[in-house]
């Protein structure tokens, strides 16, 4: 199940939405560019490191920055391209009417309160993690948390793919991202504690965050639920 646009028209240019993208892909292009032991320290520097957060390794003095601050710099990295398209697709076509609906500002402080609510989430069942997390998906995941809130009924246009069907349809925003976030759930549960690989946590953590705080960031016409 693959969403690629929706039909929710907005009057507003969403600024941020794009400025984020352009941001998350020239840092990956930025990463693309070294080699394969920098890239890898560039990694290990910026990215979340849950053990280092901690304080647990002496390692610390040697970063680059503060752990704290890796909650923020992990949300631009990205392990590759698919990983690096995935997200951003999620974010061109959700980001836009969440921006409209808060405000452009207002739009850019959620996206990083939900990306370090995910990060948080993530770290809180991996603090002994010695695996770099990175990835803005924590964040986008708030942002969609957002839009379920804030449009449910809206129409999202999505292929789905079973096998060698494939089919365009029409579906709510509250079914195409109810089932991505009942997936993030199944994959959390199966996924044994301390293992590499997605950050599910993190995607539920932001996505709940997200759906809760939305509206403490909207303009006041969107701050009531609308049937």
């Amino acid at each position: 199940m693959i969403p690629f646009k929706d039909d929710n028209p907005h009057t507003s240019f969403p600024i941020f939405t794009i400025t984020l993208i352009i941001i998350n892909v020239l840092v990956f292009l930025f990463e693309s560019t070294l080699g394969r032991h920098q890239a890898e320290a560039f990694i290990a520097g910026f990215g979340m490191i849950p053990r280092l957060v901690s304080g647990e390794s002496s390692t610390v003095m040697n970063l680059p920055i503060h752990p704290y601050l890796t909650f923020v710099t992990s949300m631009f990295l990205h392990g590759g391209w698919l990983h690096l398209i995935g997200n951003m697709l999620y974010l061109w076509i959700f980001g836009d009417n969440v921006e409209h609906a808060m405000g452009k500002i207002r739009f850019l402080a959620f996206y990083l309160l939900t990306g370090f609510i995910a990060g948080l989430t993530h770290y809180i069942f991996n603090m002994d993690s010695p695996v770099p997390t990175v990835g803005a998906s924590g964040a986008i995941a708030g942002v969609l948390g957002a839009y379920l809130n804030l449009y449910p009924h809206a129409r999202v246009h999505t292929l789905l793919i079973w096998g060698f069907f494939t089919r365009v349809v029409l579906m709510p925003a509250m079914g195409v991202l109810g089932f991505w976030f009942v997936l993030q759930l199944l994959e959390a549960a199966a996924t044994p504690k301390g293992m590499g690989g997605v950050a599910y946590g993190a995607h539920i953590g932001g996505f709940i965050g997200g759906y809760l705080l939305v509206r403490l960031f909207c303009k006041p016409a969107y701050r009531r639920f609308k049937r």
